[in-house]
């Protein structure tokens, strides 16, 4: 005689019993029918201890909330299973953390009629991710001590330059005056060298101050009037040079949401580029405009200056990058490094178009303000 072969309920029921993983079969109003040998382990009871109990009763009280909402979610049809980590108690009162599976059984109309439970122990590998978290915080602390200690180095040094420097601008001014009418050209080429070298010198470490102020300043966000600052920009451009013939368009009614001291810092940045690399042209000519982007708002830099080839765009927004000869306008390297760290901090981007003799266009967009 052949033994009957197992019906579904029996193929289950075995198929339960064999499982490594713990099992369970919940009733809709979330109380435990059945469990496996693999659940009674994970949670340290038996299964006669289980059966009619609350789910709820071996859940973690700061994951009640949540297992329940998504046991009424399942069997009110609002969602098709469950599947979340969860915090359980082991008898001997110790923190489990279980990956929950969960679907309803429905019958032939779709109603459901109970609840198969899939419990998965992980916590293992919260501990592994706790660990790996603890580990790339204090990472980052430290590193962030470092930066800190290497900024701060940096501004003692740029201090310390700027009094020797002084002296050297201060000093070969007075020779100029005194003697300047009286050298011979090779030695008044001496001094015009010595003159033009410190102010490279000042101006970089002028513009090291303000990437530095760029990438520490707090930010402290509210409207912001972007003609009023390109105009301040602008006018500040005029006044250094004011021999050079200008024709600058400036939208009205250009505005943000921003750090205003950064955002003039920015947009003082790309006009100054803008000016100097229209260096070699008869007539500048700089359009600002802006409106509304793709994710945000857009402000847009555009001149008729000697452009770049598109090919070097990557080096742009690098510090000390150059992509012009001094005789082009080449300074420093960091305006554009400048602008883009605060647009940046300010969660935007930078980007450009250019092309060698006709211009170059730089787009600076920011996110939309609180109530956009």
């Amino acid at each position: 005689m052949h033994a009957a072969a197992p019906t579904g309920d029996d193929c289950f029921r075995l198929a339960m019993a064999a499982s490594g993983i713990g099992m369970a079969i919940v009733e809709l109003d979330g109380r435990w029918r059945e469990v496996n040998p693999a659940a009674e382990r994970l949670l340290g009871r038996d299964a006669s201890e289980l059966a009619g109990r609350q789910v709820f009763e071996v859940i973690h009280r700061d994951d009640v909330e949540a297992a329940r909402e998504a046991l009424e979610g399942l069997v009110q049809g609002r969602s098709e299973v469950i599947d979340a980590p969860r915090r359980y108690l082991h008898r001997d009162g110790e923190v489990v953390w279980v990956h929950t599976n969960a679907a309803a059984l429905r019958d032939a109309s779709g109603q459901p009629q109970l609840l198969v439970v899939q419990l998965r122990d992980i916590s293992r590998e919260r501990q592994a991710q706790a660990v790996l978290q603890a580990d790339a915080t204090d990472r980052a602390a430290a590193l962030d001590v470092s930066n800190q200690h290497l900024q701060m180095f940096a501004d003692s040094v740029a201090h310390d330059l700027r009094a020797p420097l002084r002296s050297i601008e201060s000093f070969s001014a007075m020779l100029d005056q005194r003697i300047g009418e009286s050298l011979d050209p090779t030695s008044r080429d001496h001094l015009d060298r010595i003159r033009a070298a410190a102010t490279r010198m000042s101006g970089l470490l002028s513009a090291l101050g303000e990437l530095s102020h760029a990438t520490r300043a707090e930010l402290k966000p509210g409207p912001v009037d972007l003609t009023l600052l390109a105009e301040w920009a602008v006018a500040e451009l005029r006044e250094a040079e004011p021999e050079r013939d200008a024709e600058v368009r400036i939208a009205p009614g250009l505005a943000a949401h921003g750090d205003e001291r950064l955002l003039k810092l920015a947009i003082a940045q790309l006009l100054s580029n803008a000016w100097k690399f229209s260096r070699q042209r008869d007539r500048v000519f700089i359009e600002v405009v802006g409106g509304p982007g793709a994710d945000g708002v857009r402000l847009t830099v555009r001149d008729a200056g000697c452009g770049f080839d598109m090919r070097y765009a990557h080096k742009l927004f690098q510090p000390f990058q150059r992509l012009h000869g001094a005789d082009e306008g080449a300074g420093h390297g960091l305006g554009l490094a400048i602008a883009q760290r605060v647009v940046e901090r300010h969660g935007g981007r930078m980007s450009a178009a250019s092309e060698p003799g006709l211009g170059s266009t730089f787009h600076m967009d920011l996110p939309p303000p609180p109530d956009y």
